[in-house]
């Protein structure tokens, strides 16, 4: 599907370069069961790298509202030997994790025996593995589509659904939205009892339906004024963890939707990386992308997280397997666990922002989109986000390409709309003539005692 002239993720597959011939690598298992982690471990966050893999299951490509939907018919995709070949990949890559899968309204509805049997063999799976089912709603872009109380509405009737499908009480503990606006999020935590909402796709602009740039990449609690900000109080706290639905690269995240031809949704998913590099290259990329937050990341962070959604639609099943068993290899211990399971975890080891301090360093991986040659660096908190860019070679100053801050007003659209983005001193899409970059130094006075209160070692750095 093409809108205003941007390609969606499908649209650009379908013209990728075909994939390379498959390499073979050896596999050691070092994933441990769930009734193998302590009491101790389980409450533990810090200390740890975490995956978690979203499945989704639909009928139609985008059903943004129970009686509307746009783009293709997939329920030739997503039959039940097609999920469980992806619930197998899964396991041959992890045999002892947990993942998560998100039904959208038609795939819980429709009452044709596909989808009977779809149903049925999730609730199997959640009975041995322990994996999460859940709802996503509008097909990921239910604001830009949707007014809030609808939305509401058909989150309350969905859950119902699902939980009278598992049966035993069974309640998700998370919901798998794509983007979703603060009062839902606020609802969903309020009324639902759920408190995991992943709410946001990070960097995401001028691609797909719906525009979400300016937020924090990992967990945070948002605000009551706005889905992407943090909140910055009691006053306006959402009880709720929101989380990023797509790892991306961060070199290729700053490209506004497919400008200069490179992909800016390029990281571990494989529509961006297997489909449009080629196999090997691709599968180097999600891996490349995987190791800027289990190594550096790790370090400076204290934990680590990547994440994904597949839809079931799309395959990739093999790369599936290798991505999650490369993992085990690499990075032994790692803990495979559904989205709820980690949103919880992080809900346990902070009870609000005043303590998120996430930092990120990459240097590009040589993939189109992500020049060797550029190294970046990410800071993020609940007063603002902050990125800086340099080229490596040359060894010259640092830019700044991007400065949001989070303690200023915000308003999230009231009207049905795609731009749900957070933008003010300066955004990496680089979409106004604000938007240039330029060296720290050069910021407003406010804007520089704000960074280095909080950073002080930037102003001798840079």
């Amino acid at each position: 599907m093409e809108r205003s002239g941007l390609l969606d993720r499908r649209s650009f597959l379908k013209t990728s370069v075909a994939a390379a011939s498959s390499l073979a690598f050896p596999r050691v298992v070092s994933a441990r069961t769930p009734s193998s982690i302590s009491p101790e471990e389980h409450l533990s966050l810090t200390g740890n790298r975490f995956v978690t893999h979203i499945s989704l299951v639909r009928v139609n490509q985008i059903e943004v509202s129970p009686n509307r939907s746009i783009g293709e018919d997939e329920s030739a995709d997503n039959t039940i030997d097609k999920i469980r070949a992806r619930r197998d990949a899964f396991a041959r890559g992890c045999p002892h994790g947990r993942m998560t899968w998100g039904l959208t309204w038609l795939a819980l509805n429709d009452q044709r025996q596909q989808y009977k049997d779809v149903r049925r063999l999730l609730t199997l799976y959640h009975d041995q593995h322990g994996d999460e089912i859940t709802f996503n709603p509008g097909g990921y872009f239910a604001p830009m589509y949707n007014t809030r109380e609808s939305i509401r509405q058909t989150i309350n009737e969905a859950l119902k659904l699902i939980s009278n499908m598992v049966g035993s009480g069974y309640r998700p503990q998370s919901l798998i939205a794509g983007f979703m606006d603060a009062q839902n999020q606020r609802l969903l935590a309020s009324d639902e009892g759920i408190h995991v909402c992943q709410g946001q796709i990070w960097s995401q602009h001028a691609i797909d339906n719906g525009d979400g740039d300016g937020g924090i990449c990992y967990p945070y609690y948002p605000s009551r004024e706005h889905y992407l900000k943090p909140a910055q109080g009691k006053s306006d706290f959402i009880d709720c963890v929101c989380l990023d639905g797509w790892t991306c690269d961060f070199l290729a995240a700053r490209r506004n939707g497919f400008e200069g031809s490179f992909n800016s949704r390029m990281g571990v998913g494989p529509i961006e990386t297997v489909g449009n590099l080629g196999l090997e290259r691709g599968r180097r990329e999600m891996l490349e992308t995987t190791a800027v937050h289990f190594d550096t990341g790790f370090g400076l962070n204290q934990f680590a997280w990547v994440t994904a959604i597949w839809e079931v639609s799309i395959g990739h099943h093999e790369d599936l397997t290798y991505w999650l068993e490369q993992i085990g290899d690499r990075w032994p211990g790692t803990k495979v666990i559904t989205e709820g399971e980690f949103g919880l975890r992080w809900r346990q080891h902070y009870m609000d922002n005043s303590q998120i301090d996430y930092r990120f360093v990459q240097r590009g991986t040589g993939a189109p989109g992500s020049e060797k040659n550029k190294e970046i660096r990410w800071f993020m908190n609940k007063d603002f986000r902050l990125a800086l860019l340099r080229h490596v070679e040359t060894n010259g100053p640092e830019e700044v390409i991007d400065f949001t801050r989070y303690d200023l007003p915000a308003h999230e659209p009231q009207e049905l709309e795609r731009e749900w983005s957070l933008m003010n001193v300066i955004n990496q899409k680089g979409t106004r003539s604000q938007d240039k970059p330029r060296p720290l130094l050069q910021l407003a006075p406010e804007h520089q005692q704000l960074i280095f209160s909080r950073y002080p070692n930037l102003r001798t750095s840079t």
